[in-house]
């Protein structure tokens, strides 16, 4: 090849693209509407525009080195010491490199765990070797904060050098209250205690970090990335404080500290969270007179986004997840198996959140390129806005005193309760989709298999001398499976579930679409929905209802059809004995016609369906049709 050729542009034969061409473009497809239509808003508050040119100057930000691949964690949690070794030995056997040890009272334990015992230690390690370049993660609860101790005398008496074993241990007692909503000591005891408790771990050899701050406490919760990354940095600088009171330098004590964070299946702003933790991180470093090093992160795939229905669906929200977090530069990451939210999982379901991470990084090679999106417009301006929105809520909680002092003014807790309303109100109108759940629900999918266990029992630990609003985990499509519950109590106790027949009038072409709207909305609620056959015969789409079992009915059709046949269709649906009846689509200048008709509802995109499918489940249960 010439040198003439070796640099043709793809697009030379075509005029260069400018933004202001774009704009035009978009104006015309727009048709007036305000381009803001295209501009969405998380929920702190930052902006984001349809398209971004590319970042001038952009470095990289530092997190693994490179092309190093992150460790692939496994979370072993079953009560049974046996059963937890058995699982952890396979999941070694077959991809993963590192355990994360979830002991029960753990914020991650979901109510099950690892006994916090030296014989059910001694039992999970049987034919594990810990030296054996794997990685080893701690979650502990204040109940079971000795169980790293527990491990340093494991290791003691198997000969085992600390500093051949890359662990973790995961001490966190600002997040173990913050989740649990008390403390028996003041933080300045806490503090006291932390710094010396931490440093021993050095002393006896292990090379660390020993000291996690947890943004799923955040995460779980509901809260923004923004509220996340503060909490993580405001944790963080208070471990960091307790262990140069201590007696540590600054550049020791860094390197005692972690962060972990929650990543969820918004693939950008994950990403852009985990980059700007490392920017905050640095920022904090540089303050403290320090050269920035790379912050230790781990990473889980997010508790709040499990469904329950559905839960094939929580491995595509895993696989985004953790591809976001990779990219975003996580050192270590643990998948949430797709079946957690139903109870313990079983061997499919762990080998599927091992393979998750073994494809993206053997096959599509995620480690091999350092920080993918510097230079990105939309990534590096949402990783700037995000940080920048964190270290404002940073200082306002250094000025409250610090993360405890601001846990016990609930500021933290207010500020998540504002965003986790907001999200409720997104997801009961279901602009926030929940596939499965709130969207494409399926009411005759199989019941996924999970393993039957006795949950660790713990005693109580310590008075609650302070008392403040907990941080508790949800999850968000737990208001939806509430409904879904209810109808199979339903379909247990009477043999049939609620059911709302769907009045296709017209041609398939004219009620096709707002049908198969109707039908999720409706299933999505546990109301079985009955399809009708379409046409124009009032009379005769009155006779099928009456066929159908159904105590509830909806129309659907196009506006044009609605127009000429939907008053007439619903008077014939009442005299058929309908309880209650709704149109899909919106009633516009029709409205208050159709109404006095007999439809009682409207239901639209954007509406509220959660306060809708309540009631109609009450109605359709009132008078519960067997045919």
């Amino acid at each position: 090849m010439s040198a003439e050729t070796d640099d043709l542009p793809l697009a030379r034969e075509f005029p260069p693209a400018t933004h202001d061409d774009w704009k035009t473009l978009v104006d015309g497809v727009l048709k007036g509407a305000p381009f803001d239509r295209l501009v969405s808003k998380t929920y702190d508050g930052l902006h984001i525009t349809p398209i971004y040119g590319r970042a001038a100057n952009a470095g990289l930000v530092a997190g693994r080195p490179a092309a190093t691949p992150w460790r692939i964690m496994q979370r072993v949690d079953h009560p049974d010491a046996a059963t937890a070794n058995a699982q952890a030995l396979t999941d070694l056997e077959n991809g993963a490199n590192g355990l994360a040890l979830v002991f029960a009272g753990a914020h991650g334990a979901h109510g099950f765990g690892l006994e916090p015992s030296v014989a059910a230690l001694e039992q999970i390690f049987a034919g594990i070797y810990p030296d054996a370049g794997i990685g080893i993660e701690f979650q502990i609860g204040p109940q079971t904060r000795d169980m790293p101790q527990r491990f340093a005398d494991l290791l003691a008496r198997r000969n085992i050098p600390p500093a051949s074993v890359d662990a973790r241990f995961g001490f966190d007692p600002i997040g173990a209250g913050a989740a649990g909503g008390s403390s028996p000591y003041d933080w300045s005891e806490i503090a006291a205690h932390f710094g010396p408790a931490v440093a021993q771990f050095a002393t006896i050899g292990f090379r660390g970090p020993y000291a996690v701050a947890d943004g799923r406490v955040i995460h779980d919760a509901g809260g923004s990335e923004a509220q996340e990354l503060a909490f993580v940095v405001a944790t963080a600088v208070a471990y960091l404080r307790a262990l140069e009171a201590a007696g540590l330098g600054l550049d020791a004590a860094r390197r005692m500290i972690y962060a972990r964070l929650s990543a969820d299946a918004d693939q950008f702003m994950t990403l852009a969270k985990f980059r700007a933790l490392r920017v905050l991180w640095a920022h904090v470093e540089r303050h403290c007179g320090l050269e920035p090093q790379p912050l230790v992160i781990a990473a889980d795939t997010a508790w709040r986004m499990l469904t329950q229905r559905d839960p094939y669906v929580n491995v595509l929200r895993a696989t985004i997840a953790t591809f976001a977090a990779g990219l975003g530069g996580a050192n270590s990451i643990t998948v949430l198996p797709h079946t957690l939210a139903l109870g313990l999982p079983d061997a499919f379901a762990r080998r599927i959140a091992r393979n998750a991470q073994l494809i993206l990084l053997e096959e599509s090679n995620l480690d091999k390129v350092t920080d993918p999106a510097a230079g990105s417009g939309g990534i590096e301006e949402l990783t700037a806005e995000v940080a920048k929105a964190a270290w404002a809520l940073f200082q306002e909680i250094e000025k409250a005193g610090g993360t405890f002092a601001a846990l016990r003014q609930n500021l933290i807790q207010d500020r998540v309760a504002a965003v986790r309303a907001a999200r409720d109100k997104n997801i009961a109108r279901r602009k926030d989709v929940l596939t499965g759940a709130s969207e494409f629900p399926n009411l005759h999918e199989a019941p996924a298999e999970v393993l039957q266990a006795t949950p660790v029992t713990l005693p109580p630990y310590g008075e609650p001398k302070f008392t403040f609003t907990a941080l508790a985990p949800i999850r968000l499509a737990e208001p939806f499976e509430r409904l879904r519950d209810r109808s199979d109590r339903v379909l247990a106790e009477h043999g049939a579930r609620p059911k709302v027949y769907l009045a296709n009038v017209g041609t398939a072409a004219d009620f096709t679409a707002r049908a198969t709207f109707a039908r999720s909305f409706f299933e999505a609620g546990g109301i079985e929905a009955v399809d009708g056959d379409g046409g124009t015969d009032t009379a005769a789409i009155a006779a099928a209802f009456r066929k159908s079992g159904a105590a509830l009915a909806c129309l659907c059709s196009s506006d044009k059809v609605y127009a000429t046949l939907a008053e007439a269709t619903a008077r014939a649906l009442q005299s058929a004995g309908a309880g209650h009846i709704y149109l899909a689509g919106r009633g516009g200048e029709h409205e208050a016609a159709l109404r006095a008709a007999g439809v009682g509802d409207f239901i639209h995109a954007g509406g509220d369906a959660l306060a809708t499918l309540d009631a109609a489940f009450a109605q359709a249960f009132a008078q519960v049709r067997v045919p």
